[in-house]
């Protein structure tokens, strides 16, 4: 069974930064779409930010603009969300997710991905 797996979570303070890491056992991640999604209890699980496959066409929530960035290193098989000015707002459990269908585009869509990972819990209180 393929696996995704996220790491990087923690508690932090207001207006401090984290790094979140997706890696995968069986996939390289650099031929795929990948997204990162958030989820608190009691509400849906949000898209955060994606990236599409090799031409890295990325996008993000308007929560997150000008705060979060994708990249990838392919070396490492690696997709990196760089969160920066936490807020409390950001506090959920993050998860990063694979689409093998039309990799060349960026979704917000839950249902366009096929493999998911068990989450990073991401906590942001003073």
């Amino acid at each position: 069974q393929a696996q995704l797996v996220e790491s990087g979570g923690g508690l932090v303070q207001p207006g401090d930064s984290l790094r979140l890491s997706c890696t995968a056992s069986e996939f390289t991640l650099q031929f795929y779409g990948i997204g990162w999604f958030r989820q608190v209890p009691g509400k849906e699980r949000e898209g955060v930010s994606c990236i599409s496959d090799m031409h890295n066409v990325a996008s993000y929530a308007e929560s997150v603009k000008g705060r979060f960035t994708i990249s990838r290193d392919n070396a490492k098989n690696t997709v990196y969300l760089q969160m920066n000015s936490l807020k409390p707002d950001d506090t959920a459990v993050y998860y990063c997710a694979l689409k093998t269908v039309d990799s060349r585009t960026c979704s917000f869509t839950r249902g366009h991905y096929e493999y998911w990972g068990q989450g990073t819990q991401v906590t942001v209180s003073a």
